[in-house]
């Protein structure tokens, strides 16, 4: 009896006490961990006018550096280092369009040969009319109307000349003209010519000086650049001019041949016509000495 007693009794006294040492509840390792984890510093300040931004986290303080943009290269900036050969070439350009609508208004075939005229000097050539297609011609302002003029002011003042020379007269005058018209864009191509030396030449000027600074100590490799690169500019300008002035030149050009082509053939259809009234003229004088005889 006195064993169940003691046995019973070690029982109770084992079970009491393992239920008052109860195990804890698992936790997951994350949520541990994030209790575990010290608290952070929520504070960050920025000092103003120091160009600068302080972030202060767990008590160390970090400095992020400021970023400085380079100024912009504008066009007009640019063109204002070019120096002197900018100048030059700006002047040249003027005068480039001024030619060139001086051009598109003047080599049109209405002012060398018009329709107009050519049927009215038809018809009073037929009529061997000369004094009146001399006032007409005096009114007309095409260079066709300018040929026709001196040839007929030489003939009505040499009435004994043969046609041979009346026709000289009147080749010789479509030449000169012809002439005049072929030299007038030949300003532009030299504008093409000079435009781009120009340029080079003052490309040339701006490195010496570059190269001058350098060698005196005024100037670091980013100045030196700098220099080189504004003196750059003026052969660009004068390469672009060129290029449009010789465009302009080979347009107008061969517009002039066609011009010319076209003085060519008026003249010689009003020599035909003036060559078959020598013609009726000297079979009447024939006739007349002949009847005299």
């Amino acid at each position: 009896m006195k064993f169940y007693a003691l046995l019973f009794l070690s029982v109770f006294v084992v079970s009491s006490i393992y239920g008052q040492q109860s195990p804890a509840p698992e936790q997951n390792p994350q949520v541990l961990l994030a209790q575990s984890a010290p608290p952070k510093a929520p504070a960050v300040t920025s000092i103003e006018g120091s160009g600068t931004k302080d972030s202060v986290a767990r008590g160390r303080t970090t400095t992020t550096p400021s970023t400085t943009t380079s100024p912009s290269i504008t066009l007009l900036k640019q063109i204002e280092d070019g120096g002197w050969a900018i100048i030059v070439l700006a002047l040249l350009s003027v005068v480039m369009v001024m030619m060139v609508i001086v051009y598109f208004f003047s080599l049109r075939r209405g002012s060398i040969v018009s329709p107009q005229y050519l049927n009215t000097a038809e018809v009073l050539l037929k009529k061997r009319d000369y004094l009146g297609l001399l006032a007409i011609s005096n009114r007309h302002t095409e260079t066709v109307a300018q040929v026709i003029r001196l040839t007929l002011d030489f003939a009505t003042k040499n009435p004994t000349a043969n046609y041979e020379v009346v026709r000289e007269i009147a080749e010789t005058a479509a030449g000169a003209h012809a002439a005049a018209l072929q030299h007038r864009p030949v300003y532009l191509a030299d504008i093409g010519m000079l435009a781009p030396m120009i340029g080079l030449l003052g490309t040339v000027f701006g490195i010496i000086s570059s190269f001058s600074d350098l060698a005196t100590g005024d100037a670091r490799d980013a100045g030196l650049a700098g220099g080189v690169s504004a003196a750059l500019v003026a052969t660009a300008g004068g390469l672009i001019l060129g290029i449009v002035s010789m465009f302009f030149y080979a347009l107008f050009r061969n517009r002039v041949q066609t011009l010319i082509s076209d003085l060519e053939v008026a003249t010689a259809q009003i020599l035909a016509l003036i060559a078959i009234n020598y013609e009726k003229k000297r079979e009447s004088s024939k006739t007349a000495k002949e009847e005299s005889l």
